[in-house]
């Protein structure tokens, strides 16, 4: 990294009080950087991605020891009131009316992303570095839904690095099994992320999802997430936790009847129902705190709406992992506003509570987008309590 560790980064350690304290100042930063963006794309360093599925348009900022990942290539970060930018003493963000974070780094390009295949692919379009130690794929690099926009998820931008040439339309479970043990070897690489656009096929890509596991599993012991629509018959559960998969996600995105049929016209047909008793199905399979979902605030949901469902979600034993939402250039939402950093800060409290009430906590997972963190500041103030 480019920085070293602060000493207020120790003495947080030292003294609870202080420690609480900054951890919700460094919660309100890291929401506001991530609803507003960062303006810095000269900044050296792994320069993060564009397109692709889930969060995107992002790359990776170490602040005062958090890895967070903060958008910087939409159209958000583009009217952002910060920058980063080179000072004598490192890296800086401009614009913040006082230092609020006492180190701010980037990471560089890992080591692996310079390997290819034997037939010549390069590593870096079968997996990507998120955060600071995840590794991340996409199976399958298409849906059944994403080439017709009236039934697609209106923020979904999963074609998009296909059609740029930056990643293969399917990864062979070789292929990621190869990636994963150099990844591990090389960047020190603590757990793999696999999601996938959903197949025309009633498993909704747990069967990718578990061949995948099994050869991963043979080259290197990494825990591993899955993420997929939940597949018609729950057997799957049982078999990608047999395969060597730790943690699974089926995420929910939005919740409110009619937001879900406006931002998921096609995905909305599953109801919530069929997700909650898909989620008691797969908690009773990979346990309590071992499933979790994506909600994604500020695409219409109010602030109720999302205490209530992490709420049911909590009380089922799946971590709700709130987001911001930030759009992503190209697709039907890019110029969506993103939600405020108050209301966001509000979200964030109240299920942070609901999380204490029900003990779960993030970093108990396996592995996965809540064990990360990195895209949300949730974890931040579960660390305030």
């Amino acid at each position: 990294y480019q920085g070293t560790p602060s000493l207020l980064s120790l003495l947080k350690l030292l003294n609870p009080a202080w420690r609480s304290s900054t951890m919700s100042d460094l919660g309100r930063l890291v929401t506001e950087l991530q609803v507003k963006g960062v303006r810095g794309k000269a900044i050296p360093g792994n320069r993060g991605r564009r397109g692709g599925a889930g969060p995107s348009d992002h790359r990776a900022l170490h602040l005062d020891g958090t890895t967070v990942m903060v958008p910087v290539h939409n159209n958000a970060s583009a009217e952002s009131p910060y920058s980063l930018e080179s000072t004598r003493d490192g890296l800086a963000i401009a614009g913040m009316q006082q230092a609020k974070a006492t180190t701010v780094c980037t990471s560089d390009e890992p080591a692996f992303y310079g390997l290819s295949t034997a037939d010549g692919i390069p590593y870096r379009s079968i997996a990507l570095l998120h955060s600071r130690d995840v590794l991340a794929t996409t199976l399958l690099q298409t849906c059944i839904r994403f080439r017709d926009r009236a039934s697609s998820c209106q923020f979904c931008a999963i074609e998009q690095s296909l059609d740029d040439g930056g990643t293969l339309a399917r990864k062979s479970p070789e292929q990621v099994a190869e990636v994963a043990e150099a990844a591990v070897r090389l960047d020190g690489v603590q757990q793999l992320v696999m999601t996938t656009g959903t197949p025309n096929s009633s498993d909704r890509g747990a069967r990718l999802m578990m061949e995948t596991a099994i050869a991963v599993k043979r080259r290197v012991n990494l825990p591993i997430q899955a993420q997929c629509e939940p597949p018609e018959d729950p057997i799957w559960f049982a078999r990608m936790k047999q395969a060597g998969i730790s943690s699974l996600g089926m995420h929910l995105e939005v919740v409110e009847p009619e937001v879900r049929k406006r931002i998921l016209p096609g995905k909305s047909e599953l109801t919530l129902e069929r997700y909650y008793d898909s989620f008691s199905e797969a908690v009773a399979i990979f346990g309590r705190g071992e499933v979790s979902t994506y909600l994604l605030a500020g695409l219409g949901d109010s602030r109720e709406a999302l205490l209530n469902c992490s709420r049911h979600l909590i009380e089922l034993g799946v971590y709700p992992f709130v987001v911001p939402f930030v759009p992503i250039a190209g697709t039907p939402l890019e110029h969506h506003p993103t939600p405020s950093t108050n209301f966001m800060v509000d979200i964030y409290q109240g299920v942070a509570e609901l999380l204490k009430q029900g003990n779960l906590h993030s970093q108990n997972m396996s592995a996965g987008c809540a064990k990360c963190g990195a895209c949300s500041a949730l974890s931040l103030f579960e660390r305030t309590d």
